[in-house]
């Protein structure tokens, strides 16, 4: 199916995506709406004969009975036998869900009550600690007890009327040390966010924050809460029962904030906002259940993703939201998409035979047109662009920045498509008054290729409902390129082996051990490291 995709690209490479519009209604054809948003993918060289050969690749791959397979609780992840179920956290009003003959759905509900009762008295001030209200909330996570979190909180910044909140990930201690300097220890709540309260990262820094605390207050862990299945773990760290809130091993760390992992979301926006997010990703899953393929939104993002990546060769997908409050969200997309489908092994175990995931990068417009813009329109390779925008802004004051921003992203996708040939650059540079050599010198440098390909996302504003459907919407487009990819996207052992080289190496870089049996390149580095040490 790849190769007869690939034939059909090459034979119609030729046809401009400008003279698709042609050919009937296209932006009406090559568009869907969902959940009051709209997904237009008519700027891109996909045609009605490479779509439907793509649907079928959906189908002949499973995508159907897959998708049930994981919103029924069976053990998809086949690696590591675990059901992939971070649906259910968000299966507000829906009905049971079975995990090994048992519904997990009591559980789910009775947790995000318990959040829910915490959150709200951290916020009324009926939590104290042990300097009067909570001014401020620390996090303490890394990847998807990081990268979800402070996504989420930026996103909702209308919306938060709760304490303050920071998060620290990065094991450099100049990350924790510049979040800390400044709160008070007496009034700031720490979160601490490891399932199995190991994570050397989180668990360094999670320390850290306990010493510094302990400088000031006398029960420093009475002020400490933990995302953690690991109850002996955080019972011996000091971690009071009543502040732990655990998940299953059905939840993904990048799939996670949607429970315990969200806490920071909740303590920051409140639990009816909190749950607003839940109920917008509750209703894009039904879309995604119900919809036909042929009119399913997470389906068509990831097949025209696909034609861009495994058909037409572009190695690269940028993500570009026109909303500076989605600041992180690229990089949240970044790791669920590449640590979810940077594979290369098949669920049987064989190799994959064609590309799988793409690099995926991006920055809020319009800095970004300000920064690597240049390439995308006249760089040598073509990049997919993928813009997202708001219909209204939560500062109707500034509406003519509203104005502004929109005109911005619909320019740069109709930029990208029709670029401006030497005929049209010669007339500017005659316009300006050159001529003969110099004339089409200077021309040269500003003709534009065009015929690159976007795609645009538009919701009607960037509410808590909507974030919750923007995200579930990635979530599942990564599930479906995993199902025709054959490869497990819910597993990430990429990642383990720079963990276990990384204990090895300490006592190597602290001098308490040789590097001896290193390569030549690492006792050398080693080396340098001691001496400027």
């Amino acid at each position: 199916m790849w190769q007869a995709l690939k034939a059909h690209r090459k034979d119609t490479a030729a046809t401009p995506i400008l003279e698709l519009f042609e050919q009937g209604d296209r932006a009406q054809d090559f568009s869907v709406t969902a959940c009051g948003m709209l997904f237009d993918y008519s700027k891109t060289a996909m045609d009605r004969v490479a779509r439907k050969a793509l649907l079928g690749l959906a189908q002949i791959r499973g995508v159907e009975p897959a998708r049930d397979a994981m919103f029924a609780g069976d053990k998809i992840n086949e690696t590591e036998g675990r059901a992939v179920l971070h649906t259910a956290l968000r299966n507000l009003d829906g009905g049971p869900v079975m995990v090994d003959g048992e519904d997990v759905m009591p559980e789910v509900l009775s947790t995000l009550d318990r959040m829910e009762t915490f959150a709200e008295a951290v916020r009324s001030g009926a939590f104290t600690g042990q300097g009067g209200k909570i001014t401020d909330v620390v996090n303490i996570g890394i990847g998807g007890s990081d990268l979800g979190p402070v996504m989420a909180v930026q996103a909702l910044a209308p919306y938060h009327d709760g304490p303050r909140t920071h998060f620290v990930s990065n094991i450099d201690g100049a990350h924790i040390a510049d979040t800390l300097r400044g709160l008070d220890p007496a009034t700031t709540l720490i979160i601490v966010a490891s399932k199995t309260f190991t994570t050397i990262e989180t668990m360094t820094n999670a320390a850290t924050a306990r010493a510094w605390m302990g400088e000031a207050i006398s029960d420093p862990a009475a002020q400490f809460a933990a995302l953690s299945t690991a109850e002996e773990k955080t019972s011996a760290f000091g971690i009071a029962p009543e502040r732990v809130f655990g998940f299953e091993d059905w939840v993904g760390g990048r799939y996670s904030m949607w429970g315990p992992i969200g806490l920071s979301i909740m303590l920051a926006v409140g639990g009816k906002a909190f749950r607003a997010f839940l109920r917008g990703a509750q209703n894009m899953d039904r879309h995604f259940q119900a919809a036909d393929l042929a009119e399913n939104m997470p389906v068509l993002l990831a097949l025209t993703g696909m034609w861009h990546h495994q058909v037409c060769g572009y190695p690269t997908r940028a993500v570009l939201p026109y909303e500076q409050r989605l600041l992180r969200f690229p990089a949240y997309l970044q790791q669920m998409e590449m640590e979810s489908n940077g594979k290369s092994v098949q669920m049987d175990g064989s190799a994959v035979t064609c590309v799988t995931g793409p690099v995926v990068w991006g920055e809020p417009g319009t800095n970004g047109q300000h920064a690597f813009y240049q390439l995308i329109h006249q760089g040598t390779m073509p990049v997919p662009c993928e813009f997202l925008i708001g219909a209204q802004s939560h500062e109707p004051e500034l509406a003519h920045h509203n104005d502004l921003l929109k005109a911005n992203c619909l320019a740069q996708s109709e930029a990208l498509m029709l670029g401006r040939d030497m005929d049209e650059a010669r007339e500017l540079m005659k316009a300006a008054g050159l001529e003969g050599e110099e004339l089409d010198r200077q021309a040269a440098h500003r003709v534009f290729p065009g015929n690159r390909p976007s795609t645009t996302l538009v919701y009607p504003k960037l509410t808590p409902e909507v974030l919750g459907q923007l995200v579930a919407l990635y979530e599942h487009r990564v599930f479906v390129e995993g199902v025709i990819l054959g490869i497990n996207s819910y597993d990430q052992w990429g990642v383990e082996l720079g963990k276990v080289l990384a204990t090895k190496l300490q006592p190597v870089v602290t001098g308490e051990a040789s590097a001896e049996g290193k390569d030549g390149s690492t006792q050398s580095l080693v080396a340098f490291l001691r001496a400027n040490g």
